[in-house]
């Protein structure tokens, strides 16, 4: 880590901001951020601090996570509006920005997308995206699964990772952004052309 001070003070303002849960959570997230750069060649100090930042705001009040999304500068469409998991993502992102002084772009847009994901997410986006699913701390059916499609291939990790997470949110009843349809059309393409290519 190139910064240990400033990575300090992050942990800081999230462990004060989070429960105790949460901050593992964030911890876990970016080690499994920074693991997944060394792997597949990102920025490592980027990924760890996108990767402990993602869930700066989750514990936010909602009105005031919602009074960010509203404001934000950035692309937020109107599903997202109305759904209230989704607002914590692009609050975070702002108050990295805002409050956290951190200038980056795609560290901004990593964790705006970490839940949601998008079309032509950067690499650093499919880090921190990933880390989110496949984190110590995650115990859901298929995690252990997951994990392994991580170690082995970024694009087959994103279209099972998009897969899962469309299908669970479909069977909630959850109101699914056109964002994360672009993201999964873009992954099972490429699934297709590696498919056709063998």
């Amino acid at each position: 880590m190139t910064d240990k001070k400033l990575i300090g003070k992050y942990k800081t303002y999230i462990k004060d901001k989070l429960s105790k849960k949460r901050y593992t959570h964030s911890i876990n997230v970016a080690n499994a951020a920074l693991e997944l750069a060394r792997r597949y060649g990102a920025d490592e100090d980027k990924a760890y601090i996108a990767g402990l930042l993602h869930d700066c705001a989750k514990e936010m009040p909602v009105e005031e996570q919602l009074a960010l999304a509203k404001h934000s500068q950035l692309d937020v469409s109107d599903i997202e509006l109305q759904a209230v998991p989704l607002y914590h993502a692009i609050a975070g992102a702002e108050i990295a920005r805002a409050a956290l002084d951190v200038k980056d772009p795609e560290m901004i847009l990593a964790i705006r997308y970490h839940t949601v994901g998008c079309g032509n997410m950067s690499l650093l986006a499919q880090i921190v995206y990933l880390a989110d699913l496949i984190s110590e701390d995650r115990d859901y059916k298929d995690v252990k699964k997951m994990r392994k499609f991580a170690a082995q291939s970024m694009e087959k990790a994103m279209f099972e990772a998009f897969r899962f997470s469309i299908k669970d949110s479909a069977e909630k009843g959850n109101l699914i952004p056109a964002s994360t349809f672009e993201a999964y059309n873009e992954f099972a393409a490429l699934m297709k052309q590696s498919e056709d290519k063998q």
